[in-house]
């Protein structure tokens, strides 16, 4: 299994590429997956030298590929305008409408008051479902006071990451659970007929 982080972060150092890495790794450990996180900051210079998915140049299209062949998303943003950033709709503007159907998305977000957490109610899960994906129930939101130099210190916030993780690992295929949860036979069958 491979699970890809999107950090929508367009500057270095980031508290979102932080919590889209802790996720990820969470998830990592959980699952006994493979997988990394890409920040928009490195990867959005290579895809707006495209405006259309025809027009990617290898390394661009390196990028999007890996997105899609993904089995899991962690997707994060700060919020920006009450939204996502544009380099991360950029990236999805280029990833093929059919390629993230079905797949597991976990949603994350950084804003600089509590009064932003919505972002991924509002903003971010409308995006996955024109894709047709799987956004799992709970979205992990922090703001800047759950940070210390950029590092995540907020127990709440961890909770809902291990909450976040605990859903994704209900709602995989019987296959991949066993192969990376180590769950018992009879359970998988049970998840996988009710994901």
């Amino acid at each position: 299994m491979n699970i890809i982080g999107l950090s929508g972060n367009v500057k270095r150092p980031s508290r979102t590429a932080s919590l889209v890495e802790t996720i990820v790794s969470t998830a990592r450990d959980r699952l006994r997956a493979g997988g990394h996180v890409i920040e928009l900051v490195d990867a959005a210079p290579v895809l707006f030298r495209a405006l259309r998915s025809d027009q990617l140049d290898a390394e661009g299209r390196a990028i999007i590929d890996a997105v899609e062949a993904a089995d899991v998303l962690v997707v994060g943003s700060p919020v920006y305008r009450a939204s996502y950033t544009g380099a991360l709709k950029h990236l999805f503007d280029l990833v093929d409408y059919r390629a993230l159907t079905g797949k597991r998305v976990i949603l994350a977000a950084t804003g600089g008051t509590p009064l932003h957490g919505l972002m991924t109610e509002h903003q971010l899960r409308p995006l996955f479902g024109f894709f047709n994906a799987l956004t799992l129930p709970t979205a992990v939101y922090a703001t800047e006071a759950d940070f210390s130099d950029y590092g995540i210190a907020s127990q709440a916030v961890r909770d809902r990451i291990e909450r976040a993780v605990s859903e994704l690992a209900q709602v995989l295929p019987a296959a991949d659970a066993n192969a990376t949860a180590g769950v018992s036979s009879h359970r998988p069958a049970r998840v996988a007929a009710n994901a």
